[in-house]
């Protein structure tokens, strides 16, 4: 669609732009310029009241339904009115291309300037064709898939007309009480930058008409919570914000992400939304961060109740002055900060430089060229749905399961001449494998795994629901009711396992029971769903437990007795076909864990890089209590980061380092042999951990850095490289700044954090 629209300035006004003054005159349309890009944005800036300029960091909430009359009264008339004046910058769950092109239509063809709305909406891991959680894609390390998943979910939200998604949440999560866990990469800092990298990527792209902004988020501390509860106090130390936390988020900056999100929680006793040494010093200023920065929902207002801000204004002083560029419905901007302006509490610079952020923005993603550019009803039809993004996500599913014990290789299933008792109301549950974060989505869209399990004609397949997860309508907002009586089914699917050959037991948490606000405090399989798995177990222990959930659970009785497991998640649209490819035999799982999973809650938060303590209880004699452990549970996970079976068997050997040591500006070549010594082909991710044995600050026990996804053919042996330089062991020193120190180091390379084939090296600089 060519936009025409004599009054629009589409990209700048040329006179202001070659030095001359400002006109009021605004039916100016300069489409065509070879201006850099900040002229551009300032030529703009040149023509704005301060009103207009505070209207471009306002963000509002869809407040009107498009096709129904104009509000008269309230909130939402207030709101339209501010859109008609230009007072409105971005708008949030608006989707549609009939919806989103009739508002920005009046931002464009009734304001005054005539300044194109950017369209926001919370596109995690999908818009209409749903991939895996997060969490979930993080498990299967391929890092193609990743950034293919985020071009899928991208391609469909830019089709329906938006241009912004709140993604990738890049939280380093080690508590898996925590809800949010399932929109992160897990707990490992090198795979949550190496994932975030993918999600930039794949979401921005080029920037062209399938493509959305990304929101890079939560800045910064937000998963540390304390007790996993969200929303809950962080206390965290210098080292490790700059250790672990930060890490993700300079890995996306760096990947080009034109925006960021401040969090919910405090840092050092202030609200990130109006921190200034996270936003100004360290995002805007060491990073050199050029996008801008979105407040979460409310988050400027919840600095009074955090008991920093007095009132609305005062929050507003504050998060302007730390550079919160644009307010997410807390109406702060809009209402005070022209007055904060006025009576000098707020700069005009800092309002000037949070407006060329966001308009700089707008004209990267062609808004000022063509405002409509997101509005083709015509392609929202083509694009929505594809069979190839149902491939795709597809693709991505099977990926990201991982198999947690095999014994007896019960899997792979056989295609013939089984009978099959399938048992569990997820596995007849249409919504919740699409999980949490997916509100564009349908329900009853997803494929169930009964559905997946029926398409292998072979084998007689029964069904019994067994009990239900939760009771009633599960909505995305409100609180699940979970089944904590209701065994009525029980005696029906004791029945049904007595007369089976194999056992397919589908339990964990419904999609809405993890995500925000939706913290446990219990991480065994909810409401009475482990008493059903040990019934059924009294009655066929042949069993196959396939998991679906947002985040680790406890299931040590499971580990001990089932002997076959499962880890699907919440895998999306393609749920059901992805599971029964991998439980046929179709797709030979090669998932590995991105957060561990505990033996019991009293271990969280548990992760794999830990510090050593003075009292780490390496040979401790067995009647000592002196060493750090807890006396009802055994220590360590009860499977590891970085776990993860196949249906080949990978064997590491002759582990090597190229040099002793190596110095400033040189490396050393880590090599070793894996041999899939099955008669399967399959993939195995080889990880490679370092341990820096003495720093100026303590170090943890080992660290992810580096890992290679791999394909290796039944019988065959691959040596697989890796590189490592002063980059590879640098960190946040007790000088405050990444340097790498001079030491010795043990390295490890193999299939999961345990990883016990070991050499060193050292480093002199």
């Amino acid at each position: 669609m060519k936009y025409t629209l004599p009054k629009y300035i589409l990209a700048a006004c040329l006179a202001v732009a070659m030095g001359c003054s400002a006109t009021k005159q605004n039916n100016v349309a300069v489409k065509s310029t070879q201006l850099p890009l900040d002229r551009k944005v300032d030529s703009v800036l040149a023509l704005m009241t301060l009103e207009e300029k505070v209207g471009q960091m306002n963000q509002y909430n869809g407040f009107w339904e498009v096709t129904g009359p104009v509000p008269k009264e309230g909130a939402a008339a207030l709101k339209y009115e501010h859109l008609k004046k230009g007072w409105v910058g971005s708008m949030l769950n608006v989707k549609g291309v009939k919806d989103v092109k009739a508002l920005q239509k009046i931002a464009v063809e009734e304001t005054r300037l005539g300044i194109p709305v950017i369209f926001g909406f919370d596109v995690i891991h999908g818009f209409k064709t749903i991939s895996p959680i997060p969490l979930a894609e993080a498990a299967s390390w391929d890092l193609e898939a990743i950034e293919r998943s985020a071009q899928i979910a991208a391609a469909e939200a830019a089709a329906s007309g938006l241009n912004w998604t709140f993604s990738p949440m890049v939280d380093v999560s080690r508590d898996a009480r925590w809800g949010r866990v399932m929109e992160g990469a897990g707990e490992d800092t090198y795979l949550n930058s190496r994932i975030a990298e993918a999600r930039v990527k794949g979401f921005q792209g080029n920037l062209g008409e399938f493509s959305v902004a990304a929101c890079v988020k939560h800045f910064a501390g937000y998963s540390f919570a304390e007790a996993g509860k969200d929303y809950n106090t962080v206390e965290v130390s210098n080292n490790t914000l700059h250790n672990i936390i930060l890490p993700p988020f300079k890995a996306a900056s760096d990947a080009g992400a034109l925006t960021f999100m401040n969090s919910f929680n405090e840092l050092e006793g202030i609200p990130a939304t109006g921190n200034a040494f996270l936003q100004r010093q360290l995002l805007k200023g060491e990073w050199g961060f050029k996008g801008f920065v979105v407040s979460d929902w409310g988050s400027m207002g919840e600095m009074i109740p955090h008991g920093y801000a007095k009132d609305m204004k005062e929050a507003a002083m504050y998060a302007a002055n730390a550079g919160s560029d644009m307010d997410m419905e807390s109406y702060g901007y809009v209402e005070h900060l022209a007055a904060l302006v006025r009576e000098g509490k707020v700069s005009q610079d800092k309002v000037d430089d949070a407006v060329r952020r966001i308009l700089r923005v707008k004209f990267m993603l062609g808004l000022f060229d063509d405002p409509y550019k997101y509005c083709n009803e015509a392609r929202e039809k083509q694009t929505i749905g594809k069979k190839e993004f149902h491939d795709g996500v597809l693709d991505v599913a099977k990926k990201s399961i991982v198999l947690l014990k095999n014994e007896k290789n019960l899997l792979p299933l056989k295609k013939t001449g089984q009978k099959i008792a399938v048992i569990g109301a997820l596995a007849d549950d249409k919504t919740s494998p699409l999980g949490s974060w997916r509100i564009a989505a349908d329900d009853g869209t997803a494929v169930t795994v009964l559905e997946g399990l029926k398409k292998y004609p072979g084998n007689a397949i029964t069904y019994s629901k067994g009990a239900d997860v939760a009771l009633g309508k599960v909505v995305f907002g409100s609180e699940t009711k979970i089944n904590m009586t209701d065994k009525s089914g029980f005696s029906e699917a004791v029945n049904a396992a007595k007369s089976a050959d194999v056992v397919i037991m589908v339990l964990g948490e419904h999609g809405l029971q993890t995500g925000e606000g939706r913290s446990r405090s219990d991480l065994n399989l909810p409401g009475v769903q482990q008493e059903l798995l040990e019934t059924v177990y009294k009655a066929n222990p042949n069993i196959v437990l396939v998991l679906n959930n947002g985040r680790p659970l406890t299931i040590p009785w499971a580990a001990q007795n089932i002997p076959a497991i499962v880890e699907a998640w919440q895998l999306g649209t393609q749920s059901g076909n992805a599971i029964a490819q991998v439980l046929y035999g179709d797709y030979n799982p090669s998932g590995k864990l991105p957060m561990s999973f505990p033996r019991n809650v009293g271990q969280e938060p548990l992760y794999y890089n830990h510090k050593s303590t003075g009292r780490p209880g390496n040979g401790q004699p067995t009647e000592s209590v002196f060493w750090s452990h807890y006396i009802d549970v055994q220590d360590g996970a009860l499977y590891p980061f970085g776990y993860g079976l196949s249906y080949s068997k990978f064997e590491y050997s002759n582990l090597k380092v190229s040099s002793n040591s190596f110095g400033k500006g040189g490396k050393v070549s880590v090599s070793v042999d894996v041999t899939n010594s099955s008669k399967v082909d399959g993939k195995e991710v080889v990880q490679l951990y370092l341990r820096d044995l003495i720093g100026s600050v303590t170090r943890p026990v080992r660290e992810l850095k580096d890992f290679e996804l791999t394909e290796i053919k039944a019988g065959q042996t691959k040596t697989i490289t890796f590189a490592i330089n002063e980059k590879t062991i640098e960190f946040y020193t007790a000088n405050n700044k990444w340097e790498a120190e001079p030491g010795d180091f043990k390295v490890y390379v193999g299939g999961n954090s345990s990883a016990t084939l070991e050499a060193s090296f050292g480093y002199t600089n």
